[in-house]
């Protein structure tokens, strides 16, 4: 891997990606609409958003797949149009859909990618070891890929992606699809691969998966980056420090008595109220003679701060 147990690197000045007005066009359908981002080395970068944003092109163009339409890519200071080769020589990639070798065993796939980047058999078995261990699959060493878990599927995806020892790790929706068991011990491993030093930029639609893992991330909504920062920066710029969530037989009409007591939005299934103090406002629900057939108070999340900036839910 790209650097060894017990190494701790902290994030540095130096970009290894850089995008100004970033396009891409499929036909007459825009996927990607001039977006401006950059990636620094050692950091964990996030693109969040729902589904169809345009995140997966993004990655798709950074991974020197598929040529952007417009604007310009640079990743480690190289065109990913003229020099896709010696990029993805240094990438390690893990698609959203596992894309592994059923008819092998775990540690076959390992051994058969490395053959791809032309490693000797001595160092890819070597690596084997090392990466099963990491991911916490040794002991399925010679089991068949189609007897694995979900959670273990992915786990051995992102190990075949580091056979090759990239500097740069690229993740479209690592957890999509997992229990929230699996989802905790992949976020466990993601969070070790970065402590070691290794660059990693994901994609996903789970605001708990962005706040989690993510130094910074942009917020993409309809193939346009609506806001960047870190977790805490967003949700301290866009949304107050907590959230009311109330739920009303029929809510017709409920938004206009509730004006003053916060921000409101009127989602269809809930009313979500922003409010400093969410216990207050609670209260100030109730002293207004509403009851609500439940309620619930939390701190704010990534998700609100998406609600507030298009008026939709990421699960829309």
């Amino acid at each position: 891997m790209a650097a060894r147990a017990g190494s701790v690197r902290t994030v540095s000045e130096e970009l290894l990606i850089e995008a100004q007005a970033l396009t891409k066009r499929y036909g007459e359908f825009v996927a990607v609409d001039g977006i401006d981002f950059g990636v620094r080395k050692g950091e964990t970068f996030g693109f969040l958003g729902p589904n169809g944003a345009g995140k997966s092109s993004t990655m798709r163009m950074i991974g020197a797949v598929s040529p952007p339409s417009a604007g310009t890519l640079r990743v480690f200071g190289r065109d990913p149009a003229t020099d896709g080769p010696a990029i993805r020589e240094r990438l390690g990639v893990v698609p959203q859909e596992d894309n592994l070798d059923l008819e092998l065993d775990v540690a076959e796939n390992l051994l058969v990618y490395g053959r791809f980047f032309g490693l000797p058999r001595n160092v890819i078995r070597r690596r084997t070891d090392e990466l099963l261990d990491f991911v916490q699959l040794a002991e399925r060493r010679d089991s068949r890929v189609d007897s694995l878990s979900g959670g273990m599927k992915r786990r051995l995806t992102i190990a075949r992606a580091l056979v090759n020892e990239p500097e740069l790790m690229l993740l479209d929706e690592p957890t999509t699809g997992l229990d929230p068991q699996a989802r905790h011990a992949l976020w466990d491993r993601l969070y070790r691969l970065k402590q070691r030093g290794v660059t990693l930029v994901l994609t996903t639609h789970y605001m708990d998966e962005a706040e989690q893992l993510c130094d910074r991330l942009v917020i993409m909504d309809r193939a346009r980056i609506v806001a960047e920062g870190s977790p805490r920066e967003l949700i301290a710029r866009f949304v107050e420090a907590e959230v009311v969530e109330l739920r009303f037989a029929v809510q017709n009409g409920v938004a206009a008595e509730l004006e003053g007591i916060g921000r409101v939005e009127v989602l269809p299934d809930r009313i979500v109220i922003g409010a400093e103090d969410g216990d207050a406002a609670l209260d100030a629900v109730h002293a207004r003679g509403l009851h609500p057939d439940s309620s619930l108070v939390r701190r704010s999340t990534l998700e609100d701060v998406f609600l507030t900036l298009t008026g939709r839910s990421l699960v829309d």
